[in-house]
C-alpha cells in the first residue's frame, strides 16, 4: 500500500499543481480583481475642539471639491458597495502644522470590508482656514409662503419660539448671513397652526447656505412657528371727518369715501369691539384739512394707520382710501343726475349713444333748493352730437335751470358714438 502511494510521486504533484493553477484561473475570470471610483461630496472634519481654546473655527477652502476615493477588491466585493458605505475623515489633530493657510488636513477613509491598504483617496488632504470665532443674534423671519388658509380666514400673526437665536461659526461666514428664516404651512387651515420649522439662513446675496456651510455653524436649527388665523368681516363702513373752515363765501357740501366699505381680519376680541361700534371705522379730522379751501379737497389716506388693534386688512387689500370733501359756494349743492335722463341732440343717422359713466355731478345754487333734481321744473339737460362721427368724446353738457338757481361750474359727460351693428342673414 505504501509502494502504490509513493509511485509517480512526481505525477501526482504536477496534477496537484495544475489543479490548484486551474482553481485560480477560474476564480479570477470570474472574479477578478479590479479598481472602483466614487465620488465624495463631503469630509467630516473631526476634532474641531483642538482649536477651540485658541479662540478659532474651521472654515473649508471654497475652492475644495469633491474628493474620489478609489478600491481595489474582487468585482464581487466591489459591486456591493454604495457611495454610503464610504466614510471619508479629517482629523484636525493629525494636521502637519496649525500655521499654514490653509492647514493641510489628512483625508482617512474607511469602508466595511476594505482593508485601508485596497483604499487610495484624491485628494490626500482637506484645506480648511483657520478664523476667529464669532457669535452673532438674528431674529427669525417667519413666512407662510404661498400658503393660504381657509376661505373668510386670514394668518393675524406668526411667531417664532425663539424669536432670535445665536449662531456662533467662523468670522466671514457669519458676515455673509443675513437673514435667518423659518416656514409655516397654513394651506386650507380655519384654526391656529403650530408647526415644527427647520431654519433655513441665507446669505447678502439672498442664496441659501448649502449644508456644507451649515455644518461649520453652531446653532438651533429648529424652532417653533404658531400662526394665528383670524376671521375676515366684509362692508365695514367708513366715516370721515375734515378740520379747518373754507375759505369766505364757502362751505362744504358732501364728504365722499373711495372705497366707502372695507374688509378686515381680526380677534375674537377685536371684531366683537368693531361690532360695539357699529362696524364703522373712522378716519380722524386732522387727517383732511380744507382750511381756506374754495374747491374740492382730496386726500390719500393709509387706512392700516387707522384700525384698531387686533385688526387687519386681508392680504391683496389696497391700503389707500381716498377722501373727497366736495367744497361749494355757499347756498349751493351737488346732485347726481342720471345719464340716462340726459337728451341727445343731433344724433347721427345709424349711429347709437353710449354715456361712460351713470351719473353726472350738477353742482346748482339757489335759495330753497330741492332734495331732488327731478323736483325742478323747467330742468333740461342735454348734449350735441352735431358733426360728430364714432369715437369716444369728453362733450359739454347743456343745462337749462329755472330763472331762480344758477348753475356753479360747467359739466362735462363721457360719451362713445359707435355704429349700430346688424346680423347679416344667409340665403340658400
Amino acid at each position: 500500500m505504501k509502494r502504490k502511494l509513493t509511485e509517480n510521486i512526481s505525477l501526482k504533484i504536477l496534477s496537484v499543481v495544475v489543479a490548484i493553477l486551474v482553481w485560480l484561473i477560474v476564480v479570477n475570470v470570474d472574479n477578478p480583481v479590479g479598481t472602483r471610483q466614487f465620488v465624495l461630496d463631503s469630509v467630516d472634519l473631526i476634532n474641531q475642539a483642538y482649536i477651540d481654546q485658541d479662540g478659532k473655527m474651521c472654515l473649508p477652502d471654497a475652492d475644495q471639491g469633491s474628493v474620489r476615493v478609489y478600491i481595489t477588491g474582487a468585482r464581487k466585493t466591489l459591486e456591493k458597495i454604495k457611495a454610503a458605505d464610504i466614510h471619508a475623515v479629517a482629523d484636525l489633530q493629525q494636521a502637519v502644522s496649525l500655521n499654514t493657510s490653509p492647514v493641510m488636513v489628512p483625508i482617512t477613509v474607511t469602508c466595511d470590508g476594505i482593508s485601508a491598504s485596497n483604499i487610495e483617496v484624491v485628494p490626500g488632504n482637506f484645506a480648511v482656514y483657520l478664523q476667529e470665532k464669532e457669535t452673532k443674534e438674528f431674529a427669525v423671519s417667519v413666512t407662510s409662503g404661498d400658503s393660504r388658509p381657509a376661505r373668510g380666514y386670514e394668518i393675524g400673526s406668526i411667531t417664532s419660539n425663539p424669536e432670535k437665536i445665536k449662531i456662533t461659526g467662523p468670522k466671514t461666514l457669519i458676515s455673509k448671513i443675513d437673514t435667518v428664516t423659518a416656514a409655516i404651512n397654513v394651506e386650507g387651515q380655519n384654526e391656529d397652526v403650530v408647526q415644527e420649522s427647520s431654519l433655513v439662513i441665507y446669505d447678502k446675496n439672498g442664496d441659501p447656505l448649502t449644508e456644507t456651510r451649515m455644518s461649520y455653524l453652531n446653532l438651533v436649527s429648529i424652532v417653533t412657528v404658531t400662526a394665528k388665523l383670524w376671521n375676515v368681516r366684509t362692508n365695514v363702513k367708513l366715516a370721515a371727518d375734515c378740520s379747518g373752515n373754507p375759505a369766505e363765501g364757502y362751505q362744504v357740501d358732501s364728504i365722499t369715501k373711495v372705497p366707502d366699505t372695507i374688509s378686515v381680519a381680526g380677534s375674537r376680541d377685536a371684531l366683537a369691539s368693531l361690532e360695539e361700534k357699529g362696524n364703522e371705522i373712522c378716519i380722524p379730522a386732522e387727517y383732511i384739512d380744507i382750511s381756506g379751501a374754495s374747491s374740492d379737497v382730496e386726500v390719500k389716506v393709509n387706512i392700516t394707520q387707522l384700525l384698531p388693534d387686533g385688526l387687519k386688512l386681508p392680504s391683496g387689500s389696497s391700503e389707500d382710501v381716498w377722501v373727497r370733501v366736495n367744497i361749494l359756494p355757499e347756498g349751493s349743492h351737488a346732485f347726481a343726475f342720471s345719464t340716462q335722463n340726459i337728451k341727445v341732440e343731433n344724433q347721427p343717422e345709424n349711429m347709437q349713444v353710449t354715456f361712460g359713466t351713470d351719473k353726472i355731478e350738477i353742482r346748482i345754487k339757489g335759495e330753497e333748493l330741492p332734495d331732488n333734481l327731478a323736483d325742478l321744473k323747467d330742468l333740461q339737460v342735454s348734449v350735441d352730437l352735431t358733426g360728430k362721427e364714432a369715437g369716444n368724446y369728453e362733450l359739454p353738457v347743456k343745462i337749462s335751470l329755472p330763472e331762480e338757481y344758477e348753475l356753479v361750474e360747467a359739466v362735462t359727460a363721457e360719451v362713445q358714438i359707435s355704429e349700430i351693428s346688424t346680423v347679416e342673414s344667409s340665403e340658400e
